[in-house]
């Protein structure tokens, strides 16, 4: 979908600072927030582009004013209530009690419940794997579905304007690009996000020259690469066509509008009757400038 979350070739922003040394996780909630969305997504309470789906449905005004885990933390909300696995009503009880003073449950730290912890992380590591794209959940598919593409074809990303999650970022809608590689078939992330089956398809690189993406102010060796299923993409020659054919189309709708009766006042007097579309037609009655 469009939306603030879609920052790709976005001006106003300010320069990205990296941080030296960057820890993993710079805050205790962050961790358990990771573990709980990993918990979930292996659980099938829902899937990944569900849940980027709703990171993407977020204000635009808390977006910005909002970190990265905050951003998981409203989807993953949000997520739990939709699906019914909690109530509004629970959430606000536990942080009015938090707010009161209340502690948070802490982990076990005997040896017994040591040993516990570490079976069922040993238990639990496949579902772990499974759900951040792994085992046998991944979101690959079967190899042998038939490519649309190969390396080297000339291809244009699709000019589209989806209201619901999708992959294909609005800076190369309509712009063309050459296949790069093909990384194999995966789960289509539009029918994944809405529940409406894997539809599986390959997923490509493909490699977009800068200037045509940017202008020609940028270096002619500067390359972008953006990882694009099937379904966000035309073969060059196809889409000549189509924005031929949709010219064509357009120039003849064009001539059936007005096209009749131009042809008619520009027609000699004395020739054949007018056709049936302006015969019945009233003047209209003269420019008072006389234009």
């Amino acid at each position: 979908m469009n939306g603030i979350h879609d920052m790709g070739g976005m001006h106003g922003f300010g320069p990205v600072v990296r941080e030296r040394d960057e820890p993993v996780f710079h805050h205790e909630w962050e961790r358990r927030i990771f573990a709980l969305a990993i918990a979930m997504m292996g659980s099938r309470t829902f899937n990944i582009d569900q849940y980027r789906q709703a990171i993407e449905r977020m204000p635009p005004d808390q977006y910005l004013a909002t970190s990265y885990y905050e951003h998981w933390l409203y989807a993953f909300e949000r997520l739990l209530i939709e699906k019914g696995v909690v109530a509004r009503t629970e959430i606000d009880v536990v942080m009015a009690a938090l707010r009161a003073g209340a502690r948070p449950p802490q982990p076990p730290v005997g040896k017994a419940e040591s040993a516990v912890g570490a079976a069922e992380n040993a238990q639990d590591a496949a579902g772990v794997a499974e759900a951040l794209g792994g085992g046998a959940r991944s979101l690959r598919y079967d190899e042998s579905y038939r490519a649309r593409f190969k390396e080297g074809d000339r291809v244009v990303a699709r000019n589209m304007n989806p209201v619901g999650h999708t992959r294909v970022p609005r800076y190369v809608r309509g712009h063309h690009g050459v296949i790069c590689r093909d990384w194999g078939v995966f789960i289509f992330p539009d029918t994944h996000a809405r529940g409406e089956g894997a539809n599986p398809q390959h997923c490509y690189a493909v490699e977009f020259e800068a200037r045509e993406l940017w202008g020609g102010e940028y270096p002619a060796d500067d390359r972008v690469y953006v990882d694009l299923w099937e379904d966000y993409l035309d073969a060059e020659r196809d889409a000549h066509s189509s924005e031929a054919k949709s010219l064509k189309n357009g120039s003849r709708k064009a001539v059936a509008k007005f096209g009749a009766k131009s042809h008619a006042k520009s027609r000699p007097k004395g020739r054949a009757a007018k056709p049936m579309g302006v015969r019945g037609a009233k003047k209209s009655a003269p420019h008072p400038d006389g234009a």
